[in-house]
């Protein structure tokens, strides 16, 4: 299956959604966005293939958003993009890309809707919650 995550390794959640793509048997394109950003044209699509508005897949905290004033609501979508893409620190994380659909992985166990349910057993993320039981299914 070919899947790929917008990937921060700095961030527990994008580290926890890549390897829970890892356990379902699948290695990813890890595209470490803060290196290479999306283009114009594939972050939009991944926003509204996610079913997010621009303002959702805004990352705010450890950003520059309230210093670049995009809390402003006249802002229009193609001025939130373009600081995104200016900043792509501001674009949430991470986006995952699947046959199955797109995701912003927030919490990372959104993930597993778009992967094949073919995990190899047991997962927790790395603070100790349990996501996957031993057979490999959600634990609710």
């Amino acid at each position: 299956m070919d899947v790929t995550i917008y990937h921060n390794p700095a961030c527990g959640t994008s580290r926890n959604a890549l390897a829970m793509i890892r356990n379902a048997g699948i290695e990813p394109k890890v595209v470490e966005y803060l290196k290479t950003p999306p283009s114009r044209e594939e972050l939009v699509k991944m926003i509204a293939d996610a079913g997010l508005t621009v303002r959702e897949a805004l990352r705010e905290k450890g950003t520059p958003y309230a210093e670049l004033g995009l809390a402003n609501p006249d802002l229009t979508d193609d001025q939130l993009v373009d600081a995104m893409l200016e900043h792509p620190i501001l674009i949430n994380r991470p986006f995952v890309v699947s046959p199955l659909g797109v995701r912003l992985a927030r919490p990372s166990e959104r993930v597993l809707d778009i992967l094949p349910e073919t995990h190899k057993g047991a997962f927790a993320k790395e603070d100790g919650e349990k996501v996957l039981d031993d057979k490999g299914n959600r634990i609710a």
